[in-house]
């Protein structure tokens, strides 16, 4: 048993990948999971991405409270990756254990020192699999302490998550923005216009999916091959993944494939995920060679997206990681995510700062701003 005396975790391989996206999907249900952390993510080419899958699970009574799935490199757990650099540059964010709402963070702590032992106290196991090393990319300050909580840790790199918090703002978001941010935004709204009428349009057919996304491909790697960059869309099994998230993703009503215009003028394309009343904003190409002095793509591109989130009641417009200067300009919020190992011979134990310090720290970066 673990410390909560009713929950009994137990750490197994993975043998059949459907009938643990039924309970995957169940427990999606009595859970507030992520964008990453739901099966339409997490399941995408699974079997390709987690070869040597295991699973945690934390059970109460006759129902599951708990899901972790990691793949096994070595004495490495990677929790939701592969540990495979090739098929991670897919970017996980917002990661960790899928609870069931209202669990104790206990839960959390039990499934992540279970999955460390792999064998020993408190976990039912028949799999012989021995002690780990976990990696968690992505996590947020709480599933980075509970980890803390589990075991030595070594932090890898802390990085910023801006947002917008659209239950506060909503609609007048911008009047909130610095006046630099604002008169820049105008200006560029302006000069767009100027060429057309500024719209925004969501891909709704498979024709205008695969249309738009070609056109984001095309965009972003111009961007940054010509900065001496691969670009995202240069790894295959990127672009293999994306093909099979968009069919997933879109059948579910999930992801917003955004094309912004001015006129018969492409100013850019977003690829946002629409989850649990969020807006996420995950990958853009914006056409920064035909921008005037004054026309900043994207700023253009989000404030349009941001408008369009409010306008189907979003509660957060979220930027993901990354410190490019447009989310620092029209964010009002951060959230702090952290790469951590647990398990190895580190010391001292993670330090956290407190959402207040992590927040004062974000701000005192960003502000005043320049758009981008």
């Amino acid at each position: 048993m673990t410390a909560a005396s009713t929950i009994t975790v137990t750490v197994s391989r993975v043998t059949d990948f459907a009938a643990l996206e039924t309970r995957w999907r169940e427990l999606e249900t009595r859970s507030d999971p992520s964008f990453f952390q739901s099966w339409t993510w997490t399941g995408c080419l699974v079997e390709e991405r987690f070869p040597n899958p295991v699973l945690v699970e934390a059970r109460q009574a006759d129902r599951t409270v708990a899901l972790g799935l990691f793949n096994q490199r070595g004495r490495s757990l990677y929790l939701g990756e592969s540990g495979d650099p090739a098929l991670d540059t897919i970017y996980i964010e917002h990661n960790g254990i899928l609870v069931e709402a209202g669990q104790p963070p206990s839960v959390q702590t039990a499934c992540l020192s279970a999955a460390l032992r792999g064998t020993g106290p408190g976990t039912s196991n028949g799999t012989g699999l021995g002690r780990f090393r976990l990696v968690l990319s992505g996590v947020n300050g709480a599933a980075a302490a509970e980890a803390a909580r589990s075991g030595y840790v070594r932090h890898l790199r802390a990085t910023a998550a801006p947002y917008v918090d659209m239950e506060r703002h909503g609609q007048d978001f911008l009047d909130r923005r610095s006046a630099n941010t604002r008169q820049q935004l105008r200006r560029s709204d302006r000069s767009y216009a100027a060429r057309g009428a500024l719209m925004i349009k969501r891909a709704e057919t498979p024709v205008e999916t695969e249309t738009f996304m070609d056109g984001l491909r095309a965009l972003h790697q111009d961007w940054w091959v010509a900065r001496g960059r691969p670009g995202a869309f240069a790894n295959p099994f990127f672009i293999r993944f994306h093909r099979a998230l968009l069919a997933r993703g879109m059948d579910r009503n999930e992801i917003d494939l955004f094309r912004v215009a001015a006129g018969a003028d492409t100013i850019g394309f977003l690829y946002n995920f629409r989850f649990r009343g969020n807006s996420l904003a995950y990958q853009s190409g914006f056409d920064y060679a035909n921008a005037t002095r004054h026309e900043k793509p994207g700023l253009t591109c989000h404030h349009q997206a941001i408008r369009y989130a409010a306008g189907w009641g979003a509660a957060r417009y979220d930027f993901l990681a990354g410190d490019d200067r447009y989310k620092q300009s029209l964010s009002d919020d951060c959230e702090t995510l952290h790469w951590i190992e647990a398990g190895g011979p580190f010391s001292p134990r993670l330090r956290l700062l407190s959402a207040r310090d992590q927040l004062s720290s974000y701000l005192a970066r960003v502000r005043p701003s320049t758009a981008g």
